[in-house]
């Protein structure tokens, strides 16, 4: 009878032992997992992606909207209210147009250029994404396989117990009946 309870005892303690184990890999592989989203490696720019980069936060702000409004009210001003001889630019405001063709004329593609890069960007992070949703998904389905493989360990286990335990009470009732 001892001997049945410890190895019943036996095989409990080695199944605990295998989810503990499974348990505190599974936090390890997880702990990796997020360090890795959290220090994302460094982007390497290079010198023209980090003017582009520039060139579109500065484009895309309120300071560039209003001091361009600056600029162009001043510029205005200054050609409409001056004496003509001193005036650079007379009222079609030529040279002002051709000025901000070409600002328009340079700025879209460096802006364009920034915004290739960052939907480059945003396809990786999809992509990591996706790969993170996939382990998580095998993940799963290997918890639920080691389950029902302690599950099927442990029911074999409870049958061989009450087997013994069935064994036990027939060699008693054995004992009271003689």
């Amino acid at each position: 009878m001892k001997n049945d309870a410890k190895t019943l005892l036996n095989a409990e303690t080695s199944q605990l032992a295998k989810l503990q184990k499974i348990v505190t890999q599974t936090i390890d592989d997880e702990k990796l997992i997020i360090n890795n989203l959290l220090n994302p490696p460094a982007d390497i720019l290079t010198r023209g992606q980090k003017i582009s980069d520039k060139v579109a936060s500065f484009g895309g702000s309120w300071a560039f909207i209003i001091s361009f409004f600056i600029i162009l009210f001043t510029w205005i001003l200054f050609n409409t209210i001056t004496p003509i001889k001193d005036n650079f630019d007379p009222y079609p405001f030529i040279l002002m147009n051709l000025i901000l063709s070409c600002i328009a004329a340079l700025q879209a593609p460096v802006i364009m250029m920034s915004q290739n890069r960052v939907e480059e960007k945003d396809r990786k992070r999809s992509e990591n994404d996706y790969l993170i949703n996939l382990k998580s998904e095998l993940e799963i389905r290997a918890l639920h396989e080691k389950i029902d493989l302690l599950l099927e360990e442990q029911i074999k286990v409870l049958f061989d117990s009450q087997a013994k335990q069935l064994n036990i009470l027939k060699s008693i009732e054995k004992k009271l009946t003689k």
